[in-house]
């Protein structure tokens, strides 16, 4: 009775979640039965629980040429790693700044356009780094030859290309990224500054003593989630700045390019399926291995 009592009286709170629950079991859970794709050989006339049960031969594809895996993981991870980590810092910088606008018009107004990149195509970036870049007549070369310098093969030279995909991933998604540190930043109780302001702290003490500490859960958390991705995507990225050019697969062959170039195109998207399971699970490890980490150091900030 009292079970009831107490549904009846918070019914809306428990009508409230069914349409996300629903989504998510539609939309996440359910096409996990999908995962079975990935141990056999699809056709279309058997189906998915009707094709031929192959185990684990679609990863073949992947580590077959262990010198070709072994170079998109790495360069995946040299791209992702330094990018969250350079996205990180990135983001914290960019909300404290926005918070430190005292103008809100100017300040609005300056969101609007560092966000503005965010929401760019990949292939319209490219486009604009090849206006800058391109090796006979782009913007760059053209300011070096005016120097006296020697014109850079853009194009043609791969270890130019790690810091160019990480900056400019930095680029394209701090405005977008900053917002939630901002967000937690307008938060924060106030007078925490205004005892500081009586104590005459300095802006930047007021940055370092009161800001980040109290940014240091959020910081954790949107650290976490990022580390998840480590293997994932940027497909589109490396297609927009390179057009996949194989002078440049030395370091900007991922994993993506690496199952797009070799499977997606040659429609074998069970061995496609195979390494994005690949991604996942090493994204899962990654992401319980960080969490033990924060949990062994302040269990307070751990996700679980």
């Amino acid at each position: 009775m009292r079970a009831r009592k107490k549904i009846r009286e918070n019914l809306l709170f428990y009508i409230l979640p069914i349409p996300g629950i629903i989504v998510l079991i539609l939309f996440s859970y359910l096409p996990m039965a999908g995962l079975y794709i990935v141990f056999e050989k699809y056709t279309y006339q058997g189906g998915l629980f009707g094709s031929e049960f192959v185990g684990l031969k679609n990863f073949e594809f992947f580590f077959r040429n262990i010198d070709n895996a072994l170079r998109a993981t790495r360069n995946t991870l040299v791209i992702n790693v330094f990018g969250i980590a350079l996205e990180l810092v990135a983001n914290v910088g960019l909300a404290i700044a926005f918070n430190e606008i005292r103008n809100k018009k100017f300040r609005k107004a300056t969101q609007t356009v560092m966000i503005f990149p965010y929401f760019v195509s990949w292939v319209v970036v490219g486009m604009v780094f090849n206006v800058f870049l391109n090796e006979t007549n782009g913007i760059v070369n053209r300011m070096l030859e005016t120097m006296g310098m020697n014109p850079v093969q853009w194009y043609s030279n791969p270890w130019i290309w790690w810091p160019i995909l990480i900056l400019s991933g930095v680029w394209k998604g701090m405005g977008y990224g900053s917002l939630v540190y901002f967000c937690a930043l307008t938060g924060f109780d106030q007078s925490l500054y205004e005892a500081a302001d009586i104590d005459g702290a300095t802006r930047r003490q007021k940055i370092s003593k009161i800001t980040l500490p109290l940014l240091k859960p959020t910081i954790i958390i949107m650290f976490l989630l990022s580390v998840g991705g480590v293997l994932g995507g940027g497909v589109d990225r490396i297609m927009g700045m390179t057009q996949l050019n194989p002078f440049l697969f030395e370091t900007t062959d991922t994993i993506a390019t690496f199952v797009y170039r070799t499977a997606i195109v040659s429609g074998s998207f069970e061995s496609g399926s195979a390494i994005t399971l690949y991604q996942s699970l090493f994204g899962f490890f990654m992401v319980m291995i960080c969490n033990g980490i924060v949990k062994k150091i302040d269990p307070e900030y751990s996700l679980f």
